[in-house]
């Protein structure tokens, strides 16, 4: 078998060669003419060009050669040429065939050449960089971007492991680049490892498992802090070369929190200054914090007639730029300066902080934190409820000098469940109800406002609104008796009878009314709002809101100020309980002491007709005042209404003096007046 003869290179004058047909490069791909001219001005000519002689209409050489393989190489050459930087006679190197088809050898010399692996070419520039190169003087000699020597540094410097399963193609190029987000072999690694039992092993996945529990560089306390500041302190940032990352990751969690809390430390601090009793700073305060804090009044801050010239001027300006440039992309960089120009006028004019009194400032306080944007965020003017005592005390004191404040303020301990006679005789003494009872008289008092709330929608937005405001600028609706909520309190198990009570009647006839009008798909009840009247909308808010009253009375509970607004609603509803309670043995006298009985009885027939029934047991005693009692006026104090039932009590001891004048026994039953034997009841039989 006889041995392969490869045929040498030999120089050909520049001049003498000339670009083929043959040749099957047709379409511009990879490094341009201008750039390959460049590399070989730099380092020579690396590959020799294949030719063949031009041959004459005879068949003879003409002198000329055609290169069939190598045509971007001759035009960089000629290139050169042109721009006086090579002979156009300089020799170069090359094969001269005169065999075989000329299209096959510049078809081989496309196809049987092997592009280098990417890895490769990433071990190449990192070579270079250790041979001292800066990666833009290496970008600078293969003609490629910065980023794109920065990039391919950082997929060379993977784990080995990583990149020996992308040699293997175990490993796509997109997931060793997502792996590059972090420096750390051994993270990468096990995060490769953990990925070995996901069925997603996408780029994202990747990225956002290696940089879990590090924060954006858009992150509102990395603005705040500064990168150059965080990475002073020695903080790492993780960044993903091949994407957009929006300036990375800060690793370092909780060197980024401490920073931003002594930057907030300092902030603090400096707005003590101004005389604030106290300043609080947190990165983020829970939603509510100002919650039973009171806000102080300010002043705007003052400003000077040159100053809102100065400010409206920059305003307009600022306007009419931002009109003139709405639809580009990117500013001139002109524009953008003087726009942020005008920002700094404005914004030191529009950002002054409010003025506050000097005494108001002795005793409130400032909240430091951060806002959504990364800037320091005051709130200057709130008040601590332990800074309003004193005022605090002064309302209670008020509160405790009121008739029914001060009924609520000590509430009866006394039980109603059976009294002996000893215990009646003592009970006799002390006009205060029972908590049970208050309890009771409270639910049929709660319904009755209900009713009356939920039928007044003018009433029932004031109150509405009253708790809402309550809630929001005061941080606490203690001072409403409105349950916004609408958990309806249970009533039922409270007061015995009170599902038969007129009230609750009302309420039901309503509430079916309502249950009629309105859709049955909860969906569909938005558009059916929007589509009623004005006065619909009320109304159903109205008797909505009325289902929110919780005047309840129980012992444990400390609730003055919620029964204070019940007393002035109540007022402002002319809420009249004799049109839903009436006092009788089941709902009153037969809970109460005898004592409890004459002084109603007392108060709504006077002296002489209390004096009628005192010698009774209590339980004729307690039947014989509903029957005086039966359409009066009189109700209990805890079910009255002050502008309402004044007006009703006047006119019942008018009444009463009228009847005492012409008391006798003939008011009383045959069994219970006249003689001495039915008069002469043992004591121990009540």
């Amino acid at each position: 078998m006889s041995k392969i003869a490869l045929v040498g290179a030999k120089d050909i004058a520049l001049d003498r060669l000339v670009a083929s047909d043959a040749n099957v490069r047709r379409i511009k791909a990879g490094v341009s003419v201008e750039d390959l001219a460049e590399d070989i001005a730099r380092r020579g000519l690396l590959q020799s060009l294949s030719v063949r002689p031009v041959l004459d209409g005879e068949g003879e050489e003409t002198g000329k050669f055609a290169v069939s393989a190598g045509g971007r190489r001759l035009a960089a050459l000629k290139l050169l040429v042109k721009q006086k930087r090579l002979a156009k006679i300089a020799p170069v190197p090359c094969i001269v065939k005169t065999e075989g088809i000329e299209e096959e050898d510049s078809l081989a010399e496309n196809t049987m050449r092997e592009a280098l692996h990417p890895l490769d070419q990433f071990r190449a520039f990192k070579n270079l960089q250790d041979a001292g190169l800066s990666i833009d003087e290496i970008a600078a000699r293969f003609f490629v971007g910065a980023q794109i020597v920065r990039q391919r540094l950082k997929l060379a410097a993977a784990s080995p492991k990583l990149l020996a399963l992308y040699v293997a193609e175990e490993l796509s190029l997109e997931q060793l680049m997502a792996f590059c987000v972090c420096d750390d072999h051994a993270r990468q690694e096990a995060v490769w490892e953990s990925l070995g039992r996901s069925y997603n092993k996408e780029p994202y996945t990747i990225r956002r498992m290696l940089t879990e529990g590090a924060v954006k560089a858009g992150d509102k306390r990395a603005v705040f802090v500064g990168v150059e500041a965080y990475e002073a302190a020695g903080g790492v940032i993780l960044r993903d070369l091949f994407q957009h990352d929006q300036g990375g990751w800060l690793q370092d969690v909780a060197l980024l929190d401490r920073l931003a809390r002594e930057k907030l430390a300092k902030a603090a601090d400096e707005l003590r200054a101004e005389g604030w009793k106290w300043s609080e700073f947190a990165i983020e305060f829970p939603y509510g914090h100002t919650n039973g804090f009171r806000r102080l009044p300010f002043t705007p801050p003052q400003i000077s007639d040159e100053e809102k010239e100065r400010y409206d001027a920059a305003l307009e300006e600022y306007d009419a730029l931002s009109d003139e440039h709405a639809g580009s992309d990117e500013l001139p960089e002109d524009i953008d300066r003087r726009m942020g120009e005008l920002e700094e006028i404005i914004d030191a004019i529009e950002q002054r902080p409010a003025m506050f009194d000097p005494a108001d400032r002795a005793r409130g306080g400032v909240f430091v934190s951060i806002d959504s944007n990364g800037a320091l965020k005051i709130d200057r003017g709130y008040v601590r409820p332990e800074d309003e005592a004193s005022i605090e005390q002064q309302d209670d004191e008020n509160s405790r000098r009121s008739g029914s404040g001060e009924a609520r303020s000590a509430p009866n301990s006394e039980s109603t469940e059976a009294v002996s006679p000893g215990e009646a005789d003592e009970a006799e003494g002390s006009p205060k109800l029972s908590d049970r009872l208050r309890t009771e008289l409270s639910a049929h008092r709660t319904i009755a406002l209900r009713a009356k709330l939920s039928a007044d929608p003018e009433a029932a937005f004031l109150a509405a609104t009253h708790a809402l405001a309550l809630t929001i600028f005061y941080g606490s609706a203690q001072h409403s008796c409105l349950d916004l909520t609408l958990r309806s309190a249970p009533i039922g198990s409270h007061a015995p009878g009170v599902g038969d009570a007129p009230a609750t009647t009302s309420l039901q006839e309503a509430f079916g009314k309502w249950q009629l009008r309105l859709p049955q798909n909860p969906a569909e009840l938005w558009g059916w709002l929007i589509a009623q009247s004005a006065e619909d909308r009320a109304a159903l808010f109205a008797f909505c809101v009325g289902f929110g009253i919780n005047a309840l009375y129980f012992p444990h509970e400390r609730r003055s100020a919620a029964f204070d607004h019940a007393d002035r609603l109540a007022d402002h509803l002319a809420l009249d309980m004799r049109d839903f309670w009436t006092p009788t043995v089941e709902s009153y006298f037969g809970k109460v002491t005898k004592a409890q009985i004459l002084a109603a009885v007392r108060e709504a027939k006077g002296e002489a007709t209390a004096q009628m029934i005192d010698h009774l047991k209590k339980t004729d005693m307690a039947a014989e005042a509903e029957r005086l009692l039966d359409g009066s006026f009189w109700l209990p104090e805890d079910l009255r209404t002050q502008n309402v039932d004044a007006v009703a009590i006047d006119a019942t001891l008018g009444e009463s003096d009228k009847e005492a004048a012409v008391a006798s026994d003939d008011d009383l039953p045959a069994f219970l007046a006249g003689g001495e034997t039915e008069r002469t009841v043992p004591e121990a039989a009540e």
